[in-house]
């Protein structure tokens, strides 16, 4: 069969594959906005893809969710979920700013066991591990977690990772939780910020002078915790 794909389709493949699982509605928001009939014009580049073999799909859900070709998750697995809500915090993300160097289901350690994060970017020039709860977890589960970030921070492996710029000083991303419940979990060494969205880890870290001018309307001060360049 003979047939040519636009830029847009390798786009969108490309994004399917990146992220395992794509609902119709997000492909709308990213590629087919700008078009008069964005919903109509996505439905028939989607039919016309699926139909030519080079991705999958799932009617389990509403609207239709979209497979790479060479997906090894079943089209009613938990799983899609999971890869719904990353693909979630990244379109928060991108409401702000695009994030880069995006990795899906990260592994920077190479090896099994060690920290698997949802989701690695650099975010408004900030590196960051995300980490998505879906479910709740005990603290010292949590804890379990945040100590295998200890163990990757003091292998110094973490420098060598590719992201990093070869003319300023390695940075050890900070870990986001996203989570609608706050554990109870620390660490001396690397930042953690929990949050239930971007949208509040946004509100939580505005520029200085927003939060300068904030300030001065409010008859109260407050003290926060760490503070993180997100401008």
């Amino acid at each position: 069969m003979s047939f040519r794909l636009s830029q847009r389709d390798k786009d969108i493949i490309a994004f399917i594959n990146q992220f395992r699982a794509v609902d119709r509605d997000s492909l709308v928001d990213l590629f087919f906005k700008q078009l008069k009939s964005p919903v109509n014009a996505c439905n028939s580049v989607m039919v016309r893809l699926y139909r030519l073999g080079l991705i999958e799909r799932t009617q389990q859900y509403s609207p239709t969710v979209y497979l790479p070709v060479d997906a090894k998750i079943k089209k009613n697995s938990q799983k899609i979920l999971h890869f719904l809500s990353i693909l979630d915090v990244y379109k928060q993300m991108s409401t702000y700013s695009t994030p880069k160097q995006v990795i899906v289901e990260d592994k920077p350690t190479g090896r099994k066991g060690g920290i698997e994060p949802d989701l690695f970017c650099i975010f408004k020039g900030s590196p960051f591990w995300i980490e998505i709860q879906r479910n709740q977890y005990t603290k010292q589960k949590m804890q379990a977690k945040i100590n295998l970030y200890e163990e990757f921070f003091f292998s110094d492996e973490w420098q060598a990772l590719h992201w990093q710029l070869e003319d300023r000083s390695p940075i050890f991303p900070s870990i986001i939780l996203i989570t609608p419940v706050r554990y109870a979990v620390s660490s001396d060494h690397i930042r953690i910020i929990q949050v239930a969205s971007i949208h509040e880890l946004m509100e939580k870290y505005k520029s200085p002078a927003k939060s300068q001018k904030e300030a001065r309307s409010r008859t109260n001060v407050s003290s926060g915790g760490v503070r993180i360049k997100l401008t």
